[in-house]
């Protein structure tokens, strides 16, 4: 599983194996308590996301990602952001060595960009239109593990078309081109979002929609992925940045990781709408390290994304956990 050099994904057209050519006992590969096995390939191809050694795994999100990749079944993870929902299925493919794509369903994303369009070429001198295949044919048709990011954004005439291929049979119908695309035995389809297809019921999430009840329906298993417990937390930024794995260093995430505690059961009461993700607790230690400064480094990597009037009380967190006051806490400020 050693990292591969970029390559132009259109050096080959298809995945390096037909198949998967081997099993793995979950229990062994990732350490969770669990009989299942999971199909893998023995060779990595250019579209295998690269190994991170040092990623720590949910228990449940993995058992669900696996069930996807070993019984074909569609899998939505689903949480607030920074908590790793698509890295986390990216290395559980990085494992399996299964070729994974990713498609960020953002407002650009049309129904053409992922079903095809007609586009010139030159044949023999002269110039033709011929259909050129969009990524989701072309992964239907192959084993590979397709992901749809910020599912919940996705307009609804692209989402339409992707309902089509949710069934765990379900074809693809190529309208312009009269073919029915039957899907590979090993393609493999995910989901990552930030709503459970609700819309966004709580602000942080502007331009999520509503998703269609019956599409809803087709996911077979949805997990939810959210904020780790601490110690969980703290191996990952430890992992993250190893420069804090001493005794000293421990001990300072941990205060992070309890200042991003409080700055979460704040938004849950609804005292600020901002909420701390793991992802920002790791710039914020990096940052540290940056700076020589715990404190500037909080200001520059959440407190200043806060709003403005929320920011004493974002400080006052700091200042229970660190016993600093910052610049813009009550006691700063007056």
């Amino acid at each position: 599983m050693a990292d591969l050099a970029n390559v132009n994904p259109e050096s080959r057209a298809k995945p390096l194996l037909d198949a998967p050519d081997k099993m793995i006992k979950v229990r062994e590969l990732f350490g969770v308590d669990s009989d299942m096995e999971v199909p893998a390939f023995s060779e990595a191809d250019e579209r295998v996301p690269d190994l991170d050694p040092t990623y720590v795994f949910d228990p449940d999100t993995t058992l669900a990602i696996c069930a996807g990749f070993a019984k074909n079944r569609r899998v939505m993870v689903q949480g607030y952001h920074g908590t790793g929902k698509s890295t986390h299925i990216e290395q559980v493919a990085a494992r399996l060595n299964w070729p994974l794509i990713r498609i960020n369903l953002d407002a650009h994303i049309s129904r053409i960009d992922l079903i095809g369009r007609d586009a010139i070429v030159l044949k023999d001198g002269q110039q033709v239109t011929e259909f050129r295949e969009g990524l989701l044919p072309w992964a239907l048709q192959t084993p590979t593990a397709l992901v749809f990011d910020e599912y919940d954004a996705g307009r609804p005439d692209v989402m339409f078309v992707i309902q089509r291929v949710l069934e765990t049979e379900g074809k693809l119908t190529l309208l312009d081109q009269n073919r029915v695309i039957r899907p590979n035995p090993w393609f493999r389809l995910f989901a990552t979002t930030n709503t459970v297809g609700l819309g966004d019921t709580t602000g942080l999430y502007h331009g999520t929609q509503q998703i269609n009840q019956g599409q809803m329906d087709r996911w077979n298993i949805i997990v939810t992925l959210n904020y780790l417990p601490a110690a969980t937390e703290a191996q990952i930024v430890l992992a993250k940045s190893g420069e804090y794995d001493h005794e000293g260093g421990r001990q300072e995430v941990e205060r992070m990781i309890k200042v991003a505690g409080l700055s979460r059961q704040g938004f849950m009461n609804g005292d600020i709408s901002t909420v701390m993700s793991p992802r920002t607790v790791i710039s914020w230690a990096q940052n540290a390290l940056i700076f020589n400064d715990v404190g500037f480094a909080f200001r520059l990597s959440f407190l200043n994304k806060c709003d403005e009037a929320e920011r004493p009380l974002v400080a006052e967190y700091y200042q229970r956990v660190f016993g600093k006051d910052l610049p813009e806490s009550v006691v700063g400020k007056a």
